[in-house]
């Protein structure tokens, strides 16, 4: 720990008094100059915090993985209505044999069980809803009848825990087969389980058809779409990349290794750039035993691709594929898409292209559709007593001084009762104590000194550099008040700085705490030890990387529980950041399966899933006025999104690396984005929502039109020499705080 404490991380910054700020260089002649725009604003304020950090268990340096259990969509028993039943029972008769084929899966018998599902074809049907909503085949169910006369209703040995049923997203399982017996028309009950049985998982893989007919089979739907008038070529070729991974998974299950090879080699580099790092997983999965525990196997295998398809596309596929009796094809199609059908016009390349990437496919249109309190609470009535400036009175000569315009501040908190704001009694909230209460009092004064932003208003740029950051800076974050920086590092350390002439002092000893008056005004004061004032602190305790460090003002943690109690399961990969709404009552999570999903803090729902990254994410913020999200990623792109309407509705483009910080100014009308590629990039937030289509027609076919060229939306492009802009921060003053660390080239 001595040696530790004396290899101390360094923050050189220096504000020049006009101009922008200048940085301090680790070594002569090898600086870090930062480039910033406007007057120099004044400085952060005094104030404090806690501080909270988030680590890896272990200290193997690796990312954190995520406890994913993803929860199923719908019953597994559950069968989609026929359009004409033939009779009354025939939707019991569907049920029911599925129920069969779940005892003969639980008795282990499994040659039964697959020569029943070959014939009866409807477990597919039964799960996924024939891969198309809204179509249901009459002829299923008077298969069903067909074959329950001929299946008998009983089995030998005793009955045992039902196995869970792979295809949905997630794992559920059928109970209520107590006995031998099964009787038309009743089926057990669905329960979730955490996690899908893998065998199961792989056994759908079971059925294939001549494997040397694989390349014929995506050669000739290949053509067929690339033959297709271009309105519908757009469309259908989103099917290519999820017919390839579980075409070659089929062939790698069946044990028809140089089959598969020769498949993956002669299609791979027709799929999508973005497809590149799944593709290189993928490669490595040339034998059966590979894919048993391999966590992105399952995660294709048991969410299905989604894909968004106008109804005159689709009907040209379905059409195509019974002609050419490509029925392997078509059993992937069901078994493993989900096909989201919509009526109109087909979407062009750009609306598509806008909107897939992530890991399983696009958004199902229903999982946008609950309704989200996106408004904001009603703040609290707080006095806030005037200081002597701004007292009316009269001055030297006699005149009556002039009361200062107040401000209109668009993104801050509302007095008034917002309509799309939840009951102020959703969410249990704390009650301020009297230190929460002067510190809004002192935030409402700052306000009114805040610099309104606009394009001809940019805001100064104040940059915090770690020189000598070897323990490697994972971690960034400031305090409201930008009194304190936080860095989180590989070493598992937290190092707090104070930016303020205000020096960070321990607690006494508890004899010395026995000396103190607790009746005394300034008790807080006295309990402080001056000894032990200095401009760092290190706190120890974790043991692994600390991957994320933030300060909050009050007590986050429920501390009388040592359960969790919320989680959050639905991301497929590791989940690399979170925020809060302004209202708390949801969080948004940023996820390396290149999805970003809203949860509701109430019951753990989650009711919004974003996609069109091409790469995880990394970053996000909420705009002040609740409405907006903007999010990040290593693709480069920031993309902006309509909350309430589920939509995204900007694309911001121009840095050339991972996007690792994005912040609105406090008023809402600029938006921050610092990356990797060393710039801290200014974007004009109100232009870019000014225009938002949200008409009932977009909001139900998802049919974005983004501008071409974001490039009038960028206000001022602010390079450092060597030094990727890790956290982003607009002082309540709305002065913008950057800090990096240093990377010698």
């Amino acid at each position: 720990m001595a040696a530790l404490a004396e290899e101390q991380t360094e923050v050189a910054v220096k504000l020049e008094p006009e101009g922008p700020p200048t940085l301090l260089p680790p070594q002569a002649g090898d600086g870090a100059g930062e480039g910033g725009g406007g007057t120099t604003n004044s400085g952060p304020n005094g104030g404090g915090g806690n501080v909270a950090a988030a680590s890896s268990a272990g200290g193997d340096g690796g990312t954190p993985k995520p406890s994913v259990a993803v929860s199923a969509v719908a019953p597994a028993g559950a069968a989609p209505v026929p359009a004409a039943a033939p009779e009354a029972s025939a939707p019991h008769d569907r049920q029911t044999l599925l129920a069969v084929l779940q005892f003969l899966r639980q008795s282990n018998l499994r040659e039964a069980e697959e020569a029943l599902r070959r014939e009866a074809r409807l477990l597919e049907e039964a799960v996924a809803g024939s891969g198309a909503p809204g179509e249901a085949d009459s002829a299923g169910a008077e298969t069903a009848s067909a074959l329950l006369s001929r299946v008998t209703a009983s089995a030998p040995g005793p009955s045992a825990p039902d196995p869970p049923v792979s295809g949905a997203s997630g794992s559920a399982a059928v109970s209520g087969l107590a006995t031998g017996s099964v009787a038309p028309g009743k089926v057990g009950s669905v329960a979730v389980e955490d996690q899908p049985d893998v065998s199961a998982v792989l056994s759908a893989y079971s059925q294939q058809g001549d494997p040397t007919m694989y390349e014929e089979y995506y050669s000739g739907l290949k053509h067929f779409i690339e033959c297709s008038l271009d309105c519908h070529r757009a469309e259908l070729s989103q099917l290519f990349y999820p017919l390839f991974v579980h075409m070659y998974l089929e062939l790698v299950y069946n044990q028809h290794e140089n089959e598969a090879k020769s498949f993956f080699e002669k299609f791979h580099g027709d799929q999508e750039c973005y497809y590149q790092d799944d593709l290189r997983v993928l490669s490595s999965l040339t034998k059966k035993e590979h894919m048993k525990g391999n966590e992105t196997m399952l995660d294709f295998r048991t969410s299905k691709f989604v894909l968004r398809i106008s109804r005159d596309s689709y009907q040209l596929l379905k059409r195509h594929l019974q002609e050419k009796q490509n029925n392997q094809i078509w059993n992937i199609v069901q078994e493993h898409l989900y096909i989201d059908i919509f009526d109109g016009m087909p979407r062009s390349k750009q609306q598509i292209d806008a909107m897939v990437g992530s890991l399983a496919g696009e958004a199902k249109r229903e999982a946008n559709k609950s309704k989200v309190f996106f408004g904001l609470l009603k703040e609290p009535e707080i006095e806030v007593p005037l200081d002597d400036e701004d007292e009316e009175g009269e001055n030297e000569e006699g005149k009556p001084k002039k009361k200062k315009p107040k401000k209109d501040s668009i993104g801050s908190k509302s007095k008034k009762q917002d309509p799309n704001a939840p009951p102020q009694n959703r969410i249990p909230l704390p009650e301020l104590k009297d230190s929460d209460k002067l510190d809004k009092i002192m935030n409402m004064k700052e306000t009114t000194k805040r610099v309104r932003l606009g394009p001809d208003c940019l805001p100064s740029i104040c940059f915090y550099t770690f020189l000598n950051a070897y323990q490697g800076l994972t971690a960034v974050d400031v305090t409201d008040d930008s009194s304190l920086i936080a860095g989180g590092f590989a070493d598992s350390t937290v190092r707090v700085w104070s930016v303020t002439p205000k020096k960070l002092r321990s607690v006494k000893q508890a004899a010395d705490l026995s000396l103190i008056d607790k009746e005394s005004d300034d008790v807080l004061e006295r309990i402080m030890d001056e000894k032990t004032a200095s401009e760092l602190k290190i706190l120890y305790g974790h043991s692994g990387p600390v991957y994320g460090a933030s300060f909050s003002p009050d007590r986050l943690w429920a501390t009388d529980h040592y359960q969790p109690l919320r989680i959050f399961a639905g991301h497929l990969a590791d989940v690399n950041c979170t925020r809060f709404h302004p209202n708390s009552n949801y969080v948004a999570t940023g996820s390396a399966d290149r999805t970003v999903r809203l949860w509701d803090v109430l019951n753990g729902n989650c009711v919004r899933i974003f996609t069109g990254h091409k790469g995880p994410i990394h970053s996000l913020t909420f705009s002040p006025n609740g409405r907006f999200l903007a999010t990040g990623a290593t693709d480069g792109r920031v993309l902006l999104w309509d909350i309430g309407h589920g939509l995204m509705v900007g694309e911001l483009k121009g840095h050339t690396d991972t996007v690792c910080s994005l912040r609105f100014s406090r008023d809402g009308e600029i938006l921050a984005s610092g990356s990797m590629d060393n710039t801290v990039r200014l974007w004009d937030a109100v232009k870019a929502f000014e225009d938002v289509e949200t008409d009932d027609f977009t909001t139900a076919t998802g049919h974005i039109n983004l501008p071409e060229n974001s490039q009038e939306l960028l206000l001022g492009t602010y390079m450092t020499k060597s030094t990727p802009v890790v956290h982003l921060h607009f002082t309540r003053r709305n002065l913008v705080l950057a800090a990096g660390a240093y990377s010698p080239q």
